[in-house]
């Protein structure tokens, strides 16, 4: 079948230019773009008035982040002009493993979203993880041979790297033996010991949160992805990078978004608006989310609009407002006047469904489990909370155990317990946070990054045992607990990480979740689940909280509450 679209307003990645030419497609290619005739044609479609480019590629995502299967995902991103993702299912594979990963592929087939994989490095993340699975070299050899896998993902052990442990150098040059891609993910990491994990061959990192940052990776040969997620927001630090001789090395990246984001704010599409609107060229940011991409991970003839390339396009009304009109995936319009095109979901074979729909194994909960066994005034380690950033940083303050055991509203401490979901091993942490404002109540979340352990965060630790166990019930998902009474609650029966339901129903559920904690306390600007997710990440400075205890990230140590 050849398509001209007629009339419209081609932007050129290669150069920069916006110039006026008819596209003519056949099949699932670009096979001129110039002065062709509607005799060169089966379909016209004319697109006067209206600018086409290359649809936008997302270099970094979670699917599983955004609580959507993949098919649910595409009907969210595909209006907004998303045409390909680089997808890391290690939420997933960090709960069931192959088997997770074995899902991710299966469940991205035969839709009108390209969805590339790169397999977990880090499954689990380090040592003081307790995961579902435990994935090695030899486990994640046999994927290489997918066409859709594209390298190794985000190798998160950075000391690892640094020290050259055996088996994340494996994994590294299994990658390297398949000419193939390796992501990165060193948060703060400078100097010789950046230079040490760059030398390992790790040509990328999403991590950066400051130009400077940035800038020093670039200098010394990594392409940095710029991050604008619903927790990590790193764009306003990062704008400086959409300027020369930064812009070529960069491209753009969500990384982890909830449901509610994707549907009313939007995708890259969204990145793209606001850095317009801060006064960056809208081709070059453009470039960013399709050329750049797709040359950083070896897709040739793909994110331009040339003769020879992979015919995903956007029709679009504004280029400055990013207004998608069509999508045109793989030379097929899915998307129409803004609305998706309807289509079937894959089948998936019962042996994966049922094993990602049997993961969660906790005995139930009571209020003693989340008290501390301590007395009196001691100082201790709480963490504290950087807004709108993954990082966290070490507070020392005087705790008071004989009011509310330790709790103290007035000054936004409150109780966070992690709890080991997978194998009922009984190990659990509890601590304290600061920052978050809320007064009453709990919230309980199975999406805890990277293990995905039970993670509740309380007012009061009768709420914390009531929020643990509806999670428990529901086999994974959030819920937000006031006086022992259910507000609000998501289930994610898939692996305690997604949700069987539509991307309109989960987004529904995700804006109640956050009304909900806000009528809690929680500060407007404070997106406590996706924050509260990454306390439990031990890759990213300065203190985090797994169920073996608190975790020192830039000394990798565990260390005491209590000083």
């Amino acid at each position: 079948m050849r398509i001209l679209l007629k009339n419209g307003t081609v932007v050129n990645v290669f150069t920069g230019e916006t110039q006026p030419v008819h596209v003519l497609l056949e099949d699932d290619k670009i096979i001129g773009v110039g002065d062709y005739a509607d005799e060169d044609a089966e379909q016209i479609h004319d697109v006067s008035g209206k600018y086409l480019c290359p649809g936008f590629i997302d270099g970094h995502i979670h699917i599983e982040s955004t609580m959507l299967t993949p098919a649910e995902f595409t009907r969210a991103v595909v209006p907004h002009g998303t045409t390909s993702v680089m997808a890391d299912p290690h939420e997933i594979a960090n709960v069931c493993g192959v088997k997770g990963i074995r899902y991710m592929l299966e469940a991205s087939e035969n839709i009108p979203l390209t969805v590339y994989i790169l397999l977990p490095s880090c499954v689990p993340a380090t040592r003081f993880d307790e995961s579902g699975a435990v994935l090695t070299a030899a486990d994640l050899e046999p994927f290489y041979s997918h066409p859709r896998v594209l390298g190794l993902a985000e190798v998160m052990d950075y000391p690892g790297v640094i020290a050259r442990d055996t088996k994340v150098m494996e994994k590294i040059n299994a990658a390297h033996r398949h000419r193939l891609t390796v992501n990165g993910h060193a948060p703060l990491l400078s100097g010789k010991k950046l230079d040490r994990y760059i030398a390992a061959g790790i040509r990328d990192d999403h991590e950066c949160s400051s130009a400077k940052e940035a800038m020093e990776r670039i200098r010394k040969g990594q392409r940095v992805m710029i991050r604008q997620g619903t927790a990590a927001q790193n764009l306003n630090a990062l704008l400086p990078l959409f300027e020369e001789p930064w812009a070529h090395r960069c491209m753009l990246v969500t990384d982890d978004k909830h449901p509610a984001d994707l549907l009313h704010v939007g995708h890259i599409d969204a990145i793209i608006r606001q850095a317009v609107r801060a006064g960056k060229n809208p081709i070059t940011c453009i470039r960013m989310a399709t050329l750049v991409a797709a040359e950083h991970f070896g897709l040739r003839n793909t994110g331009a609009i040339a003769p020879g390339y992979t015919a995903d396009i956007l029709v679009l009304d504004d280029i400055a407002q990013v207004k998608v009109c069509d999508v045109y995936q793989k030379g097929v319009r899915v998307v129409e006047n803004g609305c998706a095109v309807a289509w079937e979901n894959p089948c998936i074979q019962p042996e994966l469904e049922r094993a990602v729909r049997d993961s969660f194994h906790l005995d139930s909960l009571s209020e003693k489990d989340f008290l501390v066994k301590q007395s009196g005034c001691q100082k201790c380690r709480v963490i504290r909370l950087v807004r709108q950033q993954l990082l966290t940083e070490e507070w020392i303050t005087k705790i008071d155990f004989d009011k509310a055991n330790g709790i103290d509203i007035s000054q936004d401490i409150l109780k966070l317990a992690v709890i080991e979901r997978h194998q009922n091993t009984g190990h659990r942490c509890l601590g304290f946070v600061f920052g978050t404002g809320m007064k009453r109540g709990a919230v309980a979340s199975s999406v805890a990054h990277d293990s995905h352990n039970l993670i509740i965060l309380g007012a009061n630790e009768s709420d914390m045992a009531a929020a643990g166990n509806r999670v428990r019930e529901l086999g994974g998902g959030y819920v937000v607990i006031e006086d022992g009474k259910v507000l609000a609650e998501m289930p994610l029966p898939i692996s305690g990480v997604m949700s069987d339901a539509s991307a309109a129903v989960i987004a529904q559920q995700n804006e109640k979740l956050r009304e909900s904690v806000h009528l809690l306390g929680v500060l407007q600007d404070v997106e406590v689940f996706m924050t509260m997710a990454f306390v439990s990440l031990p890759v990213i400075p300065h203190i985090k909280m797994t169920p073996k205890g608190l975790v020192d990230v830039d000394r990798q140590q565990l260390v005491p509450l209590i000083l």
